[in-house]
This record gives C-alpha cells, structure tokens and sequence, in this order.
C-alpha cells in the first residue's frame, strides 16, 4: 500500500477521467435501456433482452458517484484537519449545478405534453415530483424520478456529514466513520421491508430506498482518503469486474424481479437492491483505490471522447427521454415498435449535440457563477493533503 496520495487519491481532487468515463456508461445505459423499451427490445426472449433490461444500474451507479465525489471533502475534514464545506457554499454550487439545466429541459417539456396546475408546476420546479400524490411518469420525463432522490441527498448530506464526524471522535476515526456509514443500507433495507408489509411501493421513489447506494460511495470516500491507492486493489481490478460482469448477469434473472411493471416480491426487491449495489462497487472501486492514469483500464475509460461523455452525461441524460418522445410523436411509431436501431441512431445524434450545447452554455457557466465569491486560489506549488477537493 502507498502512503501519501497516489494517482488515483489525486485525481479526486480534480477530474478523475476514469469516473468521468462511467459516468458516461452509465448515462448511455440509461439511453439504451430507454430505447429499448419504447422499441420493445427489452421484453423479448433470451439473455441479452434481460441483460438489456437490467441497464437501470446506471442509477445506482451514479447514486454511488455522488457519494464519493460529494461526502470526499467531509471525509478529509475528519481524517486530515482539512476544512469541511460550508453548507450554504456547497447547497448554493449544488442548486447551481443542478437546476439551470433541469429547468431548461423541464419547464419546454411540461409546456409541450402535459397540462400542470399551479401545485404541479411547484412540485416539478423545486424538484419534489416524487412526493405528489400522483406520480404516474410524465411524457418525455419519466426518467426524472431520479432528480428529487439526488436533491434529497444534497440537502441531507451536511448534517448527516456533521453527525459522523461527531461519531468518528470517539477512537479511531477511518474506523467509525465507516461504521456510520454502515446504518445507512439497512435503512435501505428497512425501507424494502416496510414498503412490502404497508403496500407503499412509492418508498422506493424516495432517499432511503437508495442510501445503500450513496453510502458505498461514501465508503469509498473515507477509505480514498484513507488509504490512498492500493497495489492490492489493483492488482484485484481484473478479478473485480470479472465478478461485477458475473453478478449483472445474476441480477438480470427473474431472481431480481420480473421487467415489466409487475411488482418484485420482497425478496426479489432485497436481492436486486443487493446485486446493483454489489455491482456498481466492484465496477468503481479499481479505479478509486487501485488503478492509476497509467494502466491500461484506466486509459480505455478515461479515453478523450469518454471522458468528455461523461462531462455532458448530465444534459445527456436530462435530454434524452424527450428526444425519444419526441421522435415517436413526430413520426407518429406506435408504442413499442420503431426498430431498436433506427431509433437508436436518431435520437442519438439528436441528444448529444443538444446536451454539449447545454453543458457548455448552461451548465458551464452555472458552475463559474458558483464560484463567484470564493477565497482566491493558492499560489502554485506541490499539492498538500490537506488542500480540500473540490465540489464536483
């Protein structure tokens, strides 16, 4: 084990390209899964139908993105005596971050295809959709439901970072941070259970359904912070996503549930909850703590164009459900036909230019308005463990 930051610790103080090509996996998982359902694809026969079907581990994934990026500076704050975030700053870059461009997808989309009253304007607006009584899934946004999970994670984030630090002054810090953190699935846990005996399956719209996914990434956060890059860790990477391939292809059997909208069981809402989680750790943790800017691994997925992707996955994943609504009510294509390609092809080279556009016009200059305000930088020299990471 390397002492001091390694590669992989450093490159969480800036762009990890390596993240930032997941990110890009994962927001095109969701485009693939989505296309797919329209043109049916993920409901026929056979395995790679399934597998197809299973795409929507790209949530978890990013769930657990955010709670790496995000709780990292807290992380540093216990272990290293750096300073914490102030809460008002890092709420203010959050609604910067994320707002500008939601609202620019949101507000044309609601305007075009449904007819909010002023309680459903409120409720889209300030990100609280999943918390209204009616939460059948607007056209061209049905892949919004994950925005009010995320924000609830944002708001949440500081105190809950507050009370960890307050546990982790007990002893030995690295230790019982990760032991906080550890209540935070089986509150996940818990909500799977309750939602199956009260019949409330709309808990799964909400935060705890999901903390088991934001804590991995916090986890991850303490032990970057920790330890650093681990030659152990990267020897083990091949071995890793051998297994997370191995578990994706379990999570995509009737085991984690049906793919229509049928309802899991309890135990198949357990074991899905258990599989994506088991998955997007094994897939990100080789390039946290183990793989650094000069493997191979590291290089293919942090690759220009990948990591790129990843920078404009955001708008691209805000954009994409409208251009395929858009496509089958322009063409007129019934429901669950179209041709997966065809479609494919079409809203593909129609949502990526709109989403750099929006990356560069909006959400690059929201995050510069951010920073407006903020202590100047300090002067060049070699990086101390102690500056604190930025935001992401």
């Amino acid at each position: 084990m390397e002492s001091g930051p390694g590669p992989a610790q450093t490159a969480l103080n800036g762009r990890n390209p390596a993240l930032d090509g997941i990110r890009a996996l994962a927001a095109l998982g969701v485009w693939v899964l989505h296309v797919g359902g329209h043109t049916n694809v993920v409901h026929q026969d056979g395995m790679v139908a399934w597998m197809a079907s299973r795409l929507g581990i790209a949530v978890p994934v990013f769930f657990l993105l955010s709670g790496l990026l995000l709780y990292r500076p807290w992380a540093r704050a216990v272990l290293e005596g750096a300073a914490p975030p102030r809460t008002g700053r890092y709420l203010w870059r959050r609604a910067l971050r994320v707002l500008p461009a939601y609202w620019l997808v949101t507000v044309p989309v609601l305007l075009l295809w449904s007819s909010p009253d002023h309680a459903d304007w409120l409720a889209w607006v300030l990100l609280l959709q999943n918390y209204a009584e009616d939460q059948q899934a607007t056209d061209g946004l049905y892949q919004m439901w994950t925005m009010p999970v995320e924000a609830a994670f944002y708001v949440l984030l500081p105190a809950l970072a507050w009370l960890l630090h307050r546990w982790a002054r007990g002893g030995d810090r690295p230790v019982r941070l990760l032991a906080g953190i550890a209540v935070l699935p089986v509150v996940s846990l818990a909500s799977v259970v309750a939602a199956d005996a009260l019949d409330q399956r709309q808990l799964a719209l909400l935060l705890p359904h999901h903390l088991i996914f934001f804590a991995a990434g916090m986890a991850l956060a303490v032990l970057s912070v920790w330890i650093g890059r681990s030659a152990a860790v990267a020897a083990l990477a091949p071995q890793s996503l051998v297994l997370a391939l191995l578990l994706y292809a379990v999570l995509s059997t009737e085991l984690a549930g049906p793919r229509t909208l049928t309802l899991p069981t309890m135990s198949q809402a357990l074991w899905r909850m258990a599989l994506e989680a088991s998955v997007a750790v094994l897939v990100v943790t080789p390039f946290v703590l183990g793989l650094g800017p000069g493997s191979l691994a590291y290089r293919v997925l942090g690759n220009p164009v990948m990591a790129y992707m990843g920078r404009i996955s955001y708008s691209f994943f805000l954009w994409h459900a409208p251009v395929i609504t858009l496509y089958y009510k322009l063409t007129g294509t019934p429901m669950f036909t179209g041709g997966f390609v065809r479609v494919a092809i079409l809203t593909f080279v129609v949502t990526a230019p709109l989403s750099a556009a929006t990356y560069h016009l909006v959400e690059a200059n929201a995050l510069r308005l951010s920073r407006l305000g903020r202590a100047p930088a300090p002067p060049p020299g070699p990086p101390s463990p102690q500056q604190a990471a930025p935001a992401p």
